[in-house]
């Protein structure tokens, strides 16, 4: 189908812009965030597939049992809308992952990859196809064929779930050799589990290092290292960090999903953020599922993510709009947004704590020195916010 143009962008003065906005009366300027870990084709399914049990495995059966319902165009139409909402909400930068199964092929790369070419120039857009199991052994052999069809088909990052195949080890192996093979770089679903003895992050780290493995590497989730002893936590911390891999914690759908099984002292889900930051991790922060069987609510909103992170994580405002803003750029290999250049955020509040705590609604967003969201003082120019449609 023919892919609309992008939207016409407005070109921005932007130092007569911040001379405004420093001296209007309650506007803070930020960097503008990213969004290191979507899953836009499952957007909004939260009417549509329900959790019954409320937990990972839950919400996978349930995507399993009625994702032949979902279309390329419903597909693109969701995952549209939902970028959208998080270039609104101050997102000039999303790697979504694709899920890739036996059952629904390349459904959800091809329809991801359009609404990537629908939207470039407002956002960058990575697509990680989220390849089924098994990927291992003989029985893999359609899931690795598929992998390599999606390589093809234009995806931008290579990931899967090892921690749900039967061999975690050789996943991680397959994953980073098609990867190495491609030139692509790599995020993993990574010990999605509380279960301590499922650490395939230890293999990993050690692996990256082993295979000199020469792009970038990232692992999301990780939620079994923070149930691990502080001793264990601070040693695969630190190979983590000699890998140089970026580690992705992911607090909406972790809280909601994990520790169901614990209801005596419930572990918060999440992995030990305070070890990998103090070992030099990069640790970025994402939203993970957007209103959909793995996580119900959620509102596309960077701000909501950096205060479950100071709640959940113990950080403090300013690492948590870190984690937000400056790690997930470079998760996703990008340079730092400077609000000088054009790369920008504004938003009603007097503090970064402010900002976080009330999450403001109204919010200018540039990019490159364009207007792609929102109003500018005064009304001169407005860019199409979440519910506009193309015409």
């Amino acid at each position: 189908m023919t892919v609309p143009a992008a939207d016409p962008l407005s070109d921005v003065d932007v130092p007569s812009l911040l001379a405004r906005l420093t001296a209007a009366d309650g506007w803070l300027v930020l960097p503008s965030f990213a969004e290191p870990h979507a899953h836009l084709d499952k957007a909004f399914l939260a009417e549509r597939i329900e959790n019954p049990t409320g937990d990972l495995m839950g919400a996978i059966n349930a995507m399993i049992a009625k994702g032949g319902t979902m279309t390329h165009d419903d597909i693109v139409e969701r995952g549209e809308r939902a970028a959208r909402l998080m270039l609104s909400n101050g997102c000039t930068a999303i790697r979504t992952h694709a899920d890739m199964t036996t059952e629904n092929g390349l459904r959800s790369v091809h329809a991801l990859i359009e609404v990537r070419e629908r939207l470039r120039g407002l956002v960058d857009i990575q697509v990680c196809v989220l390849c089924g199991w098994p990927t291992t052994g003989p029985a893999g052999a359609d899931q690795r064929a598929m992998l390599r069809d999606a390589i093809a088909a234009g995806i931008d990052v290579v990931g899967g779930c090892p921690h749900l195949e039967d061999d975690p080890i050789e996943a991680n192996t397959i994953f980073l050799e098609i990867a190495a093979e491609a030139g692509l770089p790599v995020d993993l679903h990574t010990d999605e589990t509380l279960d301590p003895a499922k650490l395939a992050l230890d293999d990993l780290s050690k692996r990256v290092i082993e295979m000199e493995f020469p792009y970038a590497v990232t692992a999301s989730h990780c939620c079994s290292l923070g149930v691990q002893t502080e001793e264990v936590q601070r040693r695969i911390a630190e190979q983590v960090a000699d890998a140089g891999i970026h580690v992705v914690a992911l607090p909406h759908t972790n809280l909601f999903l994990q520790g169901r099984d614990h209801q005596h002292a419930m572990p918060r889900g999440l992995t030990a953020v305070k070890a990998l930051r103090d070992a030099g991790v990069n640790v970025a922060a994402g939203a993970d599922n957007l209103q959909d069987p793995f996580n119900p609510v959620g509102r596309g909103d960077p701000l909501e993510t950096a205060a479950l992170m100071i709640m959940s994580a113990h950080l403090l405002p300013d690492e948590a709009l870190h984690s937000v803003s400056g790690a997930p750029r470079a998760v996703l290999g990008l340079g730092t947004a400077d609000p000088v250049a054009g790369d920008l955020v504004a938003l009603r509040a007097a503090t970064v704590r402010e900002a976080i705590a009330f999450g403001p609604a109204d919010r200018i967003v540039l990019r490159h020195g364009r207007l792609v969201s929102g109003e500018l003082p005064g009304g001169s120019a407005r860019r199409p916010g979440p519910s506009d449609r193309e015409s």
